[in-house]
């Protein structure tokens, strides 16, 4: 269920940040990408999150010592932040370039930054069972 909700969500978010980067769907609104992608990538992300909590849960002490664990939550931390960000100040202002085909740097930044941090967040959950050979 988490892989699964896991492709859900960063699939729609993968297809709303190139279109914030200006590489895809140039010749549609940025608000409605978002409007159509938003609710599903929530829904994905609260169903991710749930399943990766009891996940956690099954073994805490090892998920915690686990160094690629660490490093999923602190790039987990950075994502949420960069896209609290941008909903709270870059996309307060989308009627000034929803139709642009290419966005302010601002939101191209913010576009790449979150597909940088998801590609992290995936390669270390990936990780995390292959610690015991690397660094126990």
């Amino acid at each position: 269920l988490h892989v699964l909700t896991l492709t859900v969500f960063v699939g729609t978010i993968a297809m709303v940040d190139l279109r914030l980067m200006g590489l895809t769907m140039v010749g549609v609104p940025v608000s409605d990408v978002m409007a159509r992608l938003l609710p599903w990538s929530a829904a994905g992300f609260v169903v991710m999150l749930a399943s990766g909590a009891l996940l956690f849960y099954a073994a805490p002490v090892l998920g915690y010592q686990n160094v690629f664990f660490r490093f999923k939550m602190v790039a987990l931390l950075l994502a949420i932040i960069n896209a609290w960000t941008f909903h709270r100040r870059i996309y307060r202002r989308v009627a000034e370039w929803d139709r642009d085909p290419v966005p302010p740097p601002v939101a191209r930044m913010a576009g790449g930054l979150s597909l940088i941090l998801w590609a992290a967040i995936i390669t270390a959950g990936r990780m995390m069972p292959y610690q015991i050979y690397w660094f126990d």
